[in-house]
């Protein structure tokens, strides 16, 4: 990162509730994490592979079913509190997990994990949507980067964690550590809703019983967002393709686990080394239009891949993958954190929705391209992925010329 990006960071952090979010975010995805490894080797180690792709498909449903038909429910947890207390639950639920797993085997681990998913599906958006209230709006996009960061740290620090605990701790502690993250994260979010009142809680709990923004007519009034999220999920789906990693390294470069965690550490690098520009640099006037190119310059080095000949190709390739990732997540945040609180909170609701639904049917495919066409499998998904996030481009540029002015947007707000 740059000096710049450094000292952004460090000036938000010095605001009080930031810094209490970005300690209550980091504590929770972390676990989320610790949770996600360790389930899939309890699923693995105990049941075999079948299982563990059932537990990946019953976290995702609930996420699937809540933004689908669930808007009212989801509009409900839009306070720090409410989302302390599904903190809590979600401790008690990883705590239990083993437990489940002892009494009712396999179907006790797949209703674990269908509960966690339904309390991520009400934590995720809601955080998201309450998150621009902390600060002012010249600060939206630094604090969307901030909570990236944590996102990725956390996303490499909980596996690797997770693995090092498997083997040293017991099962059952490790899970009980894991719900203690959730639970300081529960303490922390009480602790910032007593120091503050953002403006997304009330208004968005007003949302959710008398101004019920319709995802349908949100995103008729910005179809520019709406052709932003659908690319999101392409891209999700494309990139599933990075499961067909390892078949590619044996195929290719005779390589094995190794070279794999080595691509994996190149990403996580490069998305860690770029993330303070995306979080600091200014983003284009048009930002849907910016994220569906950003999608398609990933999906060029997506099929990079295909051509790397040698380890330290195929490291160079993945550390640009990662470079990309963080000006995604940023630019898509910052955009939807322009709507109004209870228009945010519905699209961000859409948004999980639509990549998480993307995620699962990709994994129909991916096991025949692994078996199949490893090689190819990348300038496949790849050339895809430029293909549809191209045209989304075009739309945007064209569509944005035209925008529904703020407040027309707020107005139909009450439309239901």
């Amino acid at each position: 990162m740059g000096r710049r990006s450094i000292l952004g960071y460090v000036r938000l952090l010095r605001q009080g509730p930031v810094l209490l979010l970005w300690g209550a975010q980091t504590l929770s995805v972390f676990g989320d994490r610790l949770y996600a490894m360790a389930i899939m080797w309890i699923a693995w180690q105990e049941a075999g592979a079948a299982a563990m792709g059932l537990v990946a498909v019953a976290e995702s449903v609930p996420y699937i079913v809540l933004g689908t038909v669930g808007r009212k429910v989801v509009a409900r947890f839009a306070s720090l509190r409410r989302l302390a207390v599904v903190d809590v639950a979600r401790a008690g639920l990883v705590a239990a997990l083993p437990l489940a797993w002892e009494a009712l085997g396999v179907p006790g681990m797949l209703a674990c994990a269908v509960l966690l998913g339904m309390s991520g599906a009400l934590f995720d958006p809601n955080l998201g949507a309450l998150v621009p209230e902390l600060v002012d709006k010249r600060d939206v996009q630094a604090v969307n980067g901030l909570m990236d960061l944590t996102g990725r740290i956390a996303r490499i620090a909980g596996p690797g964690a997770a693995g090092v605990l498997l083997t040293l701790v017991p099962r059952q502690s490790l899970f009980w550590l894991d719900g203690a993250t959730f639970v300081v994260s529960a303490l922390v979010l009480v602790l910032l809703a007593a120091r503050t009142t953002p403006a997304a809680s009330s208004d968005t709990k007003e949302a959710g019983s008398t101004i019920r923004p319709q995802a349908r007519a949100l995103l008729r009034m910005r179809p520019d967002t709406a052709v932003a999220i659908g690319v999101h999920g392409a891209g999700i789906a494309a990139h599933s393709v990075a499961l067909v990693l390892p078949a590619f390294l044996a195929a290719r470069l005779d390589a094995g686990a190794a070279a794999y965690g080595a691509a994996l550490a190149a990403t996580g690098a490069g998305a860690l080394a770029a993330n303070g520009f995306a979080g600091n640099l200014r983003l284009p006037a048009n930002r849907p239009a910016f994220y569906c190119g950003t999608w398609a310059a990933s999906g060029l080095v997506l099929s990079a891949i295909a051509l790397t000949n040698s380890m330290a190709s195929l490291l160079l390739v993945s550390a640009l993958l990662g470079v990309v990732n963080p000006f995604l997540q940023v630019t898509l945040s910052t955009h939807l954190s322009s709507f109004p609180p209870a228009a945010r909170l519905r699209l961000m609701s859409v948004d999980l929705t639509v990549i998480r639904t993307a995620g699962t049917l990709s994994m129909l495919v991916i096991p025949g391209l692994a078996a199949t066409t490893p090689v190819a499998s990348f300038p496949i998904s790849g050339f895809a992925l430029v293909t549809i996030a191209g045209a989304g481009t075009l739309f945007a540029l064209r569509s944005g010329r035209s925008h529904t002015p703020v407040e027309e947007r707020e107005k139909a707000l009450a439309h239901d």
